[in-house]
């Protein structure tokens, strides 16, 4: 039986193709007076999944400056919803809304649905939905930062990197979801993230368990081998950019055992960002593995970054 339409419901509201974005869902105000918006599809793609984003804004009087959260998995994993198994939800996300900053944690295209720069046209795709809604979000346009961990550190730091004066800007930019405006940031931090993928294609994956099936990161990413398309390669790596960028405060947090990314991917970065004449924080953490495997307390880690967030997006300000 087909079922009638709600009387609500006008069908001269009805497009096609669908949308490229939907309008942010009416928020949901918990006992802690905090708005939390939770899965708005930012950005719409012809045969993949929508692209959503949750939104948590403090209590009190607004606007908020805001912090772009971008999850890691190797590209090829990963949700918005979750953290590394090191860091707790409750930890990050209240740390963040207790230090006045709104929280939008995105999803992402993985590498196996697109191949770069599909994952950086989602991100760019993100910024620019918050800046074209923030009236209705509580969001400060003006006072926005990314931070991202692993696969989502590497697309922070080109987030804060690419912009319209970067080579190949149209092609890096993307135009999915709100089509154009600004997508500049403010602050950067990157935990343990890849910056230069050329030199990091020596360095060998860690040993997978037998029977395993995990594809190579890299190889998907780039949708070829590092050594089949260095150019491709080149085009996806932070270092890339950072010579001719204008480079926002960047917090590099690493652990210095990273077996998985190198804690060199770090300082290379850093090095590029201070002869771009950026200002630069590079923080190892001593004996840390990959997700900060063996640290004693991550609290701290986390406390850190987001005082880090809080001085350079104006927090209380």
């Amino acid at each position: 039986m087909t079922q009638s339409p709600p009387a609500e419901f006008d069908i001269a509201d009805m497009t096609w193709p669908p949308p490229p974005y939907q309008s942010p869902v009416p928020p949901v105000t918990g006992a802690d007076g905090v708005r939390r918006f939770d899965g708005i599809t930012y950005a719409t793609t012809p045969g993949y999944r929508p692209r959503l984003l949750d939104v948590q804004v403090p209590a009190g009087e607004g606007p908020f400056p805001a912090v772009v959260w971008i999850h890691g998995g190797g590209w090829l994993d990963g949700d918005r919803r979750y953290p590394p198994p090191t860091v707790p939800a409750a930890l990050l996300h209240g740390a963040v809304l207790a230090a006045g900053l709104a929280l939008v944690s995105i999803d992402y295209r993985h590498s196996l649905e697109a191949p770069f720069p599909a994952q950086l046209h989602d991100v760019k795709a993100a910024i620019r939905y918050v800046r074209r809604f923030a009236d209705t979000l509580g969001i400060d346009p003006d006072r926005i930062g990314v931070w991202g961990e692993s696969a989502g550190g590497h697309l922070a730091a080109l987030a804060g990197l690419v912009g319209p004066h970067s080579p190949q800007a149209a092609a890096l930019e993307g135009a999915h979801g709100v089509g154009s405006g600004d997508t500049g940031v403010l602050a950067v931090v990157d935990w343990y993230g890849v910056s230069d993928l050329v030199a990091l294609a020596a360095h060998p994956m860690p040993a997978m368990p037998s029977g395993t099936e995990f594809p190579d990161p890299y190889e998907a990413l780039l949708g070829a081998s590092v050594a089949e398309n260095p150019e491709a390669a080149r085009t996806a790596s932070p270092v890339t950019y950072a010579a001719d960028s204008t480079p926002p405060p960047f917090l590099l947090v690493h652990g210095t055992r990273d077996g998985l990314v190198p804690y060199s991917q770090s300082e290379v970065l850093a090095e590029a960002l201070r002869g771009a004449g950026g200002e630069v924080t590079l923080q190892p953490v001593d004996g840390a593995d990959h997700i900060f495997l063996g640290a004693p307390d991550i609290t701290p880690i986390v406390e850190e970054s987001v005082a880090f967030l809080a001085r350079h997006l104006g927090a209380g300000a």
